[in-house]
């Protein structure tokens, strides 16, 4: 394993700070320092960067992140780990800001000059839930790209494309307001413990001017849709409480549709209709 910088090699942290892995925070260790690298390489050109990343553990990705020029942001809720992680930031003066705390909570907005991106191994069991926290952002947001770690399971539901069993509502949120790409894949030998699935390394970069839409509003419908995702769309959409026949028939979506036939486009058209319908008097 190659070095990036003067620091112990992680393993030694990891011992000298007694940093097991938690399954209930979903922590996976990432020590191939060689890795880490290409992860941080593959979010861009860093120098000058404001880099929020999540669930630093030992920082192993950390410090390849600051390596590679970047200002760190890294939010840490294992109390465990906050010792370690201000090695490193002794080892950069002035270049990583540590703090402890849950990052579905925290917003880091108040810590950031200038361009900003995420760059994470997000922990397992709450990775969902942030992405969809990023895609809620008023938009544009404050991130100019995400480079995140998710499950290969979850990677292929977000880049899934229409008429695929894996395309799902988290396909449509995704690729309605940004272009998702999978990057590479990353061996469970990679990580400590090692976990039973492979994961992948995704990128999204947000689009300039995604299709116009209420975002509570595509959520509702996604979720009528995909909640009985074997059924056709003019039974399914019954749980909007509208004539779904007719709302389908103004989106100009064939009734006999299944769920993940339908393009992000068409159900940016069926969220308008179901809204301006809503509205109506």
């Amino acid at each position: 394993m190659s070095r990036i910088d003067s620091l112990p090699p992680l393993r030694d942290v990891i011992r000298k700070h007694e940093l097991s892995a938690k399954k209930s925070l979903g922590q996976n260790f990432l020590l191939d320092l060689n890795l880490t690298s290409r992860i941080a390489r593959a979010a861009g050109p860093l120098a000058g960067v404001s880099v929020v990343e999540v669930g630093p553990g030992p920082g192993g990705l950390t410090r390849a992140l600051l390596a590679e020029g970047a200002n760190v942001i890294a939010i840490e809720r294992d109390a465990r780990c906050i010792e370690a992680l201000k090695e490193v930031a002794e080892a950069y003066p002035g270049k990583l800001r540590v703090v402890e705390g849950d990052a579905l909570e925290f917003d880091p907005r108040g810590m950031i000059a200038g361009p900003a991106r995420i760059v994470a191994n997000l922990p397992y069991n709450i990775s969902t839930a942030l992405l969809v926290n990023w895609l809620s952002e008023t938009w544009p947001p404050w991130f100019d790209r995400l480079v995140l770690m998710f499950q290969r399971e979850v990677a292929e539901r977000i880049v899934a494309a229409p008429g695929s069993k894996t395309y799902g509502r988290l396909s449509v949120l995704a690729q309605w307001r940004t272009e998702p790409k999978i990057l590479f894949d990353v061996n469970p030998s990679a990580f400590v413990p090692p976990p039973k699935v492979t994961s992948s390394i995704v990128q999204f970069v947000p689009r300039a001017e995604p299709l116009a839409c209420e975002l509570k509003t595509l959520e509702r419908v996604t979720e009528a849709a995909f909640g009985q995702r074997r059924k056709m769309l003019r039974q399914s959409l019954k749980q909007l409480g509208v004539e779904a026949g007719a709302l389908l028939e103004k989106a100009g979506i064939e009734p006999t549709l299944r769920a993940e036939d339908v393009p992000v486009e068409g159900f940016v058209r069926l969220a308008n209709e179901y809204r301006a319908g809503q509205t109506s008097p």
